[in-house]
């Protein structure tokens, strides 16, 4: 649990302080539509940032297994990133939304729009800026589906069938979000530490998403299975599974994580692999080609 928190607050304080390095929260002049520019920014390199390493761990990279303490902590980090990439969208779009409230409310007044007499802009530049009204809506959009899902996600009695067909559609979410990013992100950035950082972790998590609407997570550790017994304890409300495995499983030790998979319709389901002194996992974990799990399935990955 301590690699987890402190992989969590590393990335937040890395993100934050890179910001810092260009950006300021006392902008000068101090004022309201300042400030509103400044933390606008600020929320939505940390949103894209955390939703960003989120989606990487989708991925199930195995290299961070042992560095985070195995797939259930890395799961655990996942979930903290999604929640946490939601309350800073949430505060991001309330700056923006709430501001033009506010506007249309009569409680502010937008201050006047600069003279169109400026530096002439570069192609890159001029091309983000024609592309605002577009990244701003469908930012907003994608926002309202982000909650929805999230919150589905963390909903206990939402089905698990449906959350794992669901849960992809993040996935799509992601990539309208990091056109939305691009476009929106202050254009000096990208010459500064925090878009070169912004940049590495957008590619890294579109790359990601690909990976996980093409079905491509983990195909190359599937591994098919028959199932040769199945037991269930009513009063754990638990089917033990005993799969053999086919060739291609590299063994397991005790207390590992695995995703099973019996029907697509169902999704892969996690499980625990077999743990010495579980009455509920009669297999055992020294057999390399034999494991105990927790539902029923075919292909373990």
């Amino acid at each position: 649990m301590k690699n987890i928190k402190r992989g969590f607050w590393v990335l937040l304080l890395a993100l934050t302080a890179l910001w810092l390095l260009v950006d300021t929260w006392v902008p000068d002049p101090f004022t309201y539509f300042s400030l509103r520019t400044v933390l606008m920014q600020y929320t939505g390199v940390i949103g894209i940032g955390v939703m960003s390493v989120a989606m990487l761990l989708a991925t199930r990279p195995t290299w961070l297994e042992p560095p985070l303490g195995g797939l259930d902590k890395m799961y655990r980090l996942h979930k903290w990133l999604g929640i946490t990439g939601l309350v800073f969208s949430c505060i991001h779009w309330g700056w923006a939304q709430g501001t033009k409230w506010m506007v249309g409310w009569g409680w502010l007044s937008r201050p006047a729009r600069k003279s169109a007499a400026g530096p002439v802009l570069g192609p890159a530049e001029s091309w983000l800026r024609s592309q605002r009204g577009l990244a701003e809506s469908l930012g907003e959009w994608a926002f309202y589906a982000t909650v929805v899902l999230i919150v589905l996600a963390l909903v206990r009695r939402f089905p698990y069938h449906l959350f794992t067909k669901t849960h992809k559609w993040l996935a799509v979410v992601y990539l309208i979000l990091v056109y939305h990013s691009v476009v929106l992100l202050k254009f000096a950035y990208w010459s500064q530490p925090v878009g070169w950082a912004m940049a590495l972790l957008m590619l890294g998590g579109t790359v990601a998403a690909l990976l996980v609407l093409l079905r491509r997570v983990g195909v190359g550790r599937r591994v098919q299975g028959t199932i040769e017994s199945l037991v269930y304890y009513p009063e754990l409300r638990v089917l033990e599974t005993a799969i053999r495995l086919e060739s291609g499983w590299p063994g397991h030790n005790a207390g590992q994580f695995a995703f099973v998979t019996s029907r697509k319709s169902e999704g892969a389901i996690r499980i625990r692999l077999h743990r010495p002194g579980m009455p509920m996992t009669a297999a055992s974990s020294s057999l390399p080609r034999r494991l105990a799990t927790i539902p029923a399935s075919c292909t373990i990955a």
